[in-house]
């Protein structure tokens, strides 16, 4: 992430993204799949060695593409985007963290600081299902909608806010046209 300033001096927190190249490896039709649809194959280099991701894109009817096209991200100024991806995975994370349960008392020989506390009463005398607990956090997939796209150069994309998941993670840009 970065800042720029605007027209009126104020700063802006945004986040710059790279166009990877991209080409359509296949299409989904609704006499054949049911919606309509192109699947995008990313590469990381330019030499198409590397795929990436593969992701896929709802389309009008209309429009026509063809297998092996070459995709541009085509962002103007001001255009509302939205961005998916996977957030940042934390790992193995207790209650006071995943959940923001409250500590334990710390004084008086408690050895109950960070601990969950009761996890059920005598009946149903099991763990209900959903029972918040110590687990696996982040690593799921986000969506963030709105942003707005502040400046667009040959590669990079500037995008107004944060964005999910780490550096140099891969994203799905799109805009709601």
């Amino acid at each position: 992430m970065t800042r720029v300033f605007d027209q009126e001096g104020k700063h802006v927190a945004a986040t710059l993204v790279k166009a990877l190249p991209a080409e359509i490896n296949q299409i989904r039709t609704t006499d054949k799949d049911g919606y309509n649809a192109v699947s995008v194959k990313a590469f990381s280099k330019a030499d198409k060695k590397n795929i990436r991701k593969i992701a896929e894109f709802k389309i009008n009817p209309d429009t026509e593409y063809k297998i092996g096209q070459s995709v541009v991200a085509e962002f103007a100024e001001g255009d509302s985007v939205t961005v998916e991806g996977s957030s940042k995975g934390k790992g193995f994370a207790g209650t006071i963290k995943r959940h923001g349960f409250a500590m334990g008392p710390v004084t008086h020989g408690s050895k109950n600081v960070r601990k969950p506390g009761s996890i059920g009463g005598g009946y149903p005398e099991r763990v209900v299902p959903g029972r918040r607990m110590a687990g696996r956090m982040g690593g799921k997939h986000v969506t963030v909608t709105n942003l707005k796209v502040l400046a667009v150069n040959d590669e990079v994309i500037l995008i107004s806010g944060a964005i999910p998941g780490p550096n140099k993670s891969i994203l799905k840009v799109y805009s709601r046209d």
